[in-house]
This record gives C-alpha cells, sequence and structure tokens, in this order.
C-alpha cells in the first residue's frame, strides 16, 4: 500500500474539536481511502474576524489506488 498526505485546514466558530471534524468532514467527501488523520496545530483568529474563529490544522492520509 502507498499513501499520501495532505494538509487542510478546519474551521468552525464553536471550538476547536468542530474544526478537526469540519476537515475530516472534508476530507471524507472529496477524497476516497481515508486511513488517519493528525492534528498538527490550532490556532484562533481573532482580529479580522466578529467572534473567534477556531482553526485546526490537519493531515490527512489516504491510499492511492492502483
Amino acid at each position: 500500500m502507498v499513501f499520501k498526505k495532505v494538509t487542510l485546514i478546519g474551521t468552525s466558530s464553536e471550538s476547536f474539536d468542530a474544526a478537526v471534524d469540519d476537515a475530516v468532514d472534508r476530507a471524507e467527501e472529496t477524497l476516497e481511502n481515508v486511513y488517519w488523520v493528525e492534528v498538527d496545530e490550532m490556532g484562533m483568529e481573532i482580529a479580522s474576524v466578529e467572534n473567534r474563529e477556531y482553526q485546526a490544522e490537519v493531515e490527512v492520509a489516504f491510499e492511492l489506488e492502483d
């Protein structure tokens, strides 16, 4: 098996967990054979948004097809 990793940044106005879920949900919608995710970083944007925006940088690993 050969895997590829891509980095996604999920966002949420609710929480870091919801930001991770945002990225994972998008990965599952657009990629096939998703095997695992790794949360790399979490941050919060406060300058240019009315409320806080939680952000989660997530590496998604999926198997490449033959």
